[in-house]
């Protein structure tokens, strides 16, 4: 881990991390760090040793241009701090690349850096490939394995989860094992549709995002973004008969499957968000 700045004593923070690659179907989880770290102004603190965990050949270093200088640009790991957020207390964010090597020293490097500044809970975001209708609300899973989160919420549910991981399910191992309370939250990408970027789904784990720490977070370049997106789809759909009717058998499916009172707590759900952008006076960061 390379400290780049001082942050000083933080205000009861909490980590929110994404990766790109395995976890990441449309680029759908770290597009929401990104969009994390401009609209609360974020600040680069910490990296990543890219030596330590990339393989060069695989996520090979880009050669930039910088103020008219040339420098070699290396994969890896930023952490930064955002002091600027709406529930009064301070976020680390964590966005970069799985690592090709090395998972657990990874995972224990950031854990490391996040008990040593006090982190209170993680958040780990992610994304998979599924069979969903691009014209239904993207679903979002949450889950945990923390007693004392699982009776916060109904929505959240005991993670049940076997078989292959990323780096994100490597990151929550070694979260328990310290006792720090860690929540997953997974979207799923309609896999018809689920080259990068995927903004409605970004959009649906940014909603999420404001549920769990209860704050409204200006969403509107994703909004515009996925509303942009689904209209794109549309299109395509209406030029592909084979599409058109695989989305017609996959919203029949997600209707029938729905119950009412579901769709129901949907519906009050988006109501409760509608009020609190309403009382903060629009989109805020």
């Amino acid at each position: 881990m390379i400290e780049l700045r001082e942050t000083g004593e933080l205000r009861d923070p909490i980590l929110i991390a994404a990766f790109e690659g395995w976890n990441d179907a449309g680029e759908s989880a770290s597009a929401v760090i990104e969009h994390l770290a401009t609209v609360w102004e974020a600040q680069v603190v910490a990296a990543v040793d890219p030596e330590d965990y990339y393989d060069f050949q695989v996520n090979r270093p880009q050669i930039v241009t910088v103020d008219g200088r040339r420098s070699i640009r290396w994969p890896t790991t930023r952490i930064l701090l955002a002091r600027n957020t709406p529930m009064g207390r301070d976020v680390i964010l964590v966005m970069g690349i799985e690592p090709s090597v090395r998972w657990r020293s990874f995972a224990s490097d950031i854990l490391g850096y996040a008990t040593h500044q006090g982190v209170q809970m993680i958040v780990v975001l992610g994304a998979l490939l599924a069979d969903v209708p691009h014209t239904r609300p993207i679903p979002v899973s949450v889950s945990t394995d923390d007693p004392v989160l699982l009776d916060s919420s109904e929505d959240i549910e005991q993670s049940t989860y076997e078989g292959p991981t990323g780096i994100v399910g490597v990151i929550t191992d070694e979260a328990r094992q310290l006792d720090v309370p860690t929540l997953s939250c997974w979207a799923a990408v309609p896999h018809y549709a689920g080259g990068a970027p995927s903004p409605k789904a970004s959009h649906a784990l940014l909603g999420q995002v404001e549920e769990l720490l209860d704050c409204v977070i200006d969403d509107t370049v994703l909004a515009e973004a996925a509303r942009a997106w689904e209209r794109g789809v549309d299109e395509l759909a209406s030029t592909d008969e084979e599409i058109a009717d695989y989305v017609r058998q996959l919203e029949e499916a997600q209707d029938t499957a729905e119950l009412p009172e579901a769709s129901g707590d949907a519906i009050a759900r988006e109501f409760e968000r509608y009020l609190r952008r309403r009382d903060d006076g629009g989109s805020t960061g």
